[in-house]
C-alpha cells in the first residue's frame, strides 16, 4: 500500500470542506473567498498572496510560495433586503392595495466555505487546489404572497472544483492556469398570488412553476503577475464564461400540473481582475482592484419539455448589464504578530427590474486582523457592512388568460459579513 503524502493529507482535508451555501450579492455573483480579502475589501486579490486564498483569483501568485500552504475559510453573511409597493396593483377587475407587495427579509443568512491548497513543485513549477464557489442565490417570500408569480422560492448553489499550475518564467513574471469543474444545484418555485382573487380555481400557494435539477458545468481561468520589485506587483486573471445545462423536473401551470421533463441553460458569466499591491514602507501597504463581470450573456431563464403547452415551461426575460467592481485597502503590519486590514469597495448594479434577484449599487465598509500564532499557524478574520441604493424595480409580468402588467416596488438592501480564516504554512 502507498503511504500518504503530506500532499494527499492536505488534499483529503481540502475536499472534506466540500460543502457549499448560496447567498446573494452582485447579482448571483459571490466574491466572499477568504477573510484575510474580505478585511479589505477584496482590494489587491489577485497580487497580494498573503496566504492560499489567492487561488481564488490569479493562480500565477502560487509562484510566490516556497513551502505547502493552505487555508481553510467560512463567510457568514446576514443580509437585509426588503421590498415596498410603490402603487396599487391592478389584476383582471381587481385592485390590489400596493402594501400587498410588501416584503421582508427575503434573503435567508448564509455561510459560505472554502479551502485551499498550494504546493511548490520546484523553483519554477507550482501546484495547487481550490474549492470554493463564485455564484450563488438565495430569495424566500411567503407562500401566500401577492406578488408570487414574479418572487416565490429562488435557489443557486454551486461549488468550484478548480485545479491549478503556475509557471515563474523569470523574476519578474510568472503565469498560471487552471481548470473549473462546476457542480450546480438549482430551484425555482413561483406561485399564483394576487391570480387567485381572479381565478378562483387557483389558491395564492398553488405552485404555477417548480423547476428544479443538478448538472456540472466546466471552464478554465488563466493569470499573471507582474513583479516590479519586491514591495510593488500587479495581478492580471481571467475566469471563463461557463454553462450549466439542467436537465431535471418540472411542474405548474404549464404543463397542466404535471410533472414532467424539463432542460434549462444558464450562463456564468466571464470574469476579469487586475489589482496592484504597493509596500509603501515596512509598515504599510495599499493595494486595489478593479474586477468586470460580463453579465450582459444572462438574457433570458428558458425552460423547455416536450410535456409542456408549445415546449416552453418556463421563460423569464432578464434584464442584466455588465457589472464593475472597484476596491482599495490598506494593510498595516503592527508587529511580527499582528497585520491589520482596511478596505473600501463600490459594486456597480448588474441586475434590473427583477424583485427575485434584486441587485443594486452597494458600497462595502470592511475591517480585518491577521495574529500569527506561531511560525507556520496564523488566524485571520474580517467584518464588512455592505449598503444598498434604494432602487425602483418595475418587474414586468405576464398572467396566464389576462395580459400583461407592470409591478412597481421599491428595494432596500444592506447586510453584515463575518469571516474566519486558518492559515497553515508546512
Amino acid at each position: 500500500m502507498m503511504k500518504p503524502t503530506r500532499l494527499h493529507l492536505v488534499v483529503g482535508a481540502l475536499l472534506a470542506t466540500l460543502g457549499y451555501s448560496h447567498v446573494q450579492a452582485a447579482a448571483f455573483n459571490l466574491n466572499e473567498h477568504s477573510a484575510s480579502g474580505l478585511g479589505r475589501a477584496f482590494a489587491g486579490e489577485a497580487a497580494i498572496a498573503d496566504n492560499a486564498s489567492v487561488l481564488a483569483r490569479n493562480p500565477a501568485a502560487m509562484s510566490r510560495f516556497t513551502s505547502t500552504s493552505i487555508s481553510f475559510a467560512g463567510t457568514y453573511v446576514r443580509p437585509n433586503i426588503d421590498l415596498k409597493g410603490r402603487d396599487n396593483l391592478s389584476v383582471g377587475s381587481l385592485t390590489l392595495p400596493k402594501s400587498y407587495l410588501d416584503a421582508d427579509n427575503i434573503a435567508p443568512s448564509a455561510v459560505i466555505p472554502a479551502g485551499y491548497l498550494i504546493q511548490p513543485l520546484n523553483d519554477k513549477w507550482a501546484f495547487g487546489l481550490a474549492l470554493f464557489t463564485n455564484y450563488g442565490l438565495a430569495t424566500e417570500f411567503d407562500k401566500s404572497y401577492a406578488g408570487g408569480m414574479l418572487g416565490g422560492d429562488t435557489d443557486l448553489t454551486t461549488m468550484n472544483i478548480n485545479p491549478n499550475i503556475s509557471w515563474r518564467l523569470n523574476d519578474q513574471w510568472s503565469f498560471g492556469a487552471g481548470l473549473n469543474a462546476i457542480y450546480a444545484d438549482a430551484k425555482l418555485v413561483r406561485r399564483a398570488g394576487a391570480l387567485s382573487y381572479v381565478n378562483t380555481a387557483l389558491s395564492s400557494t398553488t405552485e404555477m412553476a417548480n423547476l428544479s435539477g443538478k448538472t456540472w458545468g466546466f471552464g478554465w481561468n488563466v493569470g499573471a503577475l507582474y513583479e516590479l520589485n519586491a514591495n510593488n506587483r500587479f495581478g492580471l486573471a481571467y475566469r471563463s464564461q461557463s454553462t450549466l445545462s439542467f436537465d431535471g423536473d418540472f411542474s405548474g401551470y404549464s404543463s397542466g400540473f404535471n410533472k414532467v421533463n424539463g432542460k434549462l441553460d444558464l450562463e456564468l458569466p466571464a470574469i476579469a481582475e487586475f489589482s496592484g499591491y504597493h509596500k509603501l514602507n515596512q509598515s504599510f501597504a495599499v493595494h486595489y482592484s478593479v474586477q468586470w463581470t460580463d453579465w450582459s450573456v444572462f438574457k433570458t431563464l428558458k425552460a423547455t419539455g416536450s410535456g409542456c403547452s408549445g415546449g416552453v415551461c418556463f421563460q423569464k426575460d432578464q434584464e442584466f448589464s455588465d457589472s464593475w467592481r472597484y476596491a482599495i485597502g490598506g494593510t498595516w503590519y503592527a508587529n511580527d504578530a499582528w497585520t491589520l486590514r482596511a478596505g473600501l469597495a463600490l459594486d456597480k448594479q448588474a441586475a434590473h427590474n427583477v424583485i427575485s434577484i434584486p441587485d443594486t449599487e452597494r458600497m462595502w465598509y470592511t475591517l480585518g486582523a491577521s495574529y500569527q500564532l506561531t511560525r507556520q499557524l496564523g488566524l485571520d478574520a474580517g467584518v464588512a457592512y455592505l449598503q444598498g441604493k434604494d432602487v425602483n424595480i418595475d418587474e414586468p409580468l405576464t398572467i396566464p388568460g389576462m395580459g400583461s402588467v407592470t409591478v412597481p416596488y421599491t428595494s432596500t438592501a444592506s447586510a453584515w459579513l463575518f469571516s474566519t480564516q486558518l492559515n497553515y504554512t508546512f
